[in-house]
């Protein structure tokens, strides 16, 4: 068991991430007491999708290729159709994902961030939720889709959109808290 307080959690995104499901885990676990660390694919600063334009931004503290599962208790990853659809062709943000589902660590992804999760063979017989556009793609990973606000499947947790979030990041802290789970990935992992 961890307490949410000495957790560190990465949060993995790039440009095009749904502003309030990067902004509001963020900001609420830091609240919570938890370390909080933005990972991308590139420097700098990433630039959020709010609602019908580019938002704001926010800086990124590391590099994913840098990232190791070791350094970190959860990894969260924020939804948005542009974000999760550039991170699912990068080797190393799917590399990092498919390492942190191996670990047994909370994974949570919410949005189209099922997308990510079926890349790294991560849905494969899982209950999941996704944003319902994006049904097919988990269903044909070999998820087990259900229109839920938030689903947990050995510490894997999915939500559909930002009116889940306040269920989302509640499941994130009490996962940390129940700690690793034993989970197996789809074969070809």
């Amino acid at each position: 068991m961890s307490n949410i307080r000495n957790a560190r959690i990465a949060i993995l995104a790039t440009d095009g991430y749904e502003r309030s499901e990067l902004r509001e885990p963020l900001e609420k676990l830091r609240e919570k007491g938890a370390e909080l660390v933005v990972l991308s694919v590139k420097e700098g600063e990433i630039r959020s999708w709010d609602k019908d334009d580019w938002g704001d931004s926010v800086p990124v503290d590391g590099l994913v290729k840098d990232a190791s599962t070791a350094d970190y208790d959860a990894l969260v990853l924020p939804g948005g159709q542009i974000n999760p659809d550039l991170l699912r062709v990068n080797e190393d943000a799917i590399d990092f994902i498919r390492a942190f589902a191996k670990s047994g660590k909370t994974l949570a992804a919410i949005c189209h961030a099922p997308w990510l999760l079926a890349e790294a063979g991560a849905l494969k017989g899982r209950n999941v939720t996704s944003y319902p556009s994006i049904r097919t793609d988990v269903e044909n990973a070999g998820g087990k889709w259900e229109d839920s606000e938030v689903v947990v499947d050995q510490a894997i947790i999915t939500s559909r959109n930002p009116d889940d979030l306040p269920a989302f990041i509640d499941k994130i802290v009490e996962e940390i808290r129940e700690g690793r789970h034993e989970r197996t990935l789809s074969p070809a992992d």
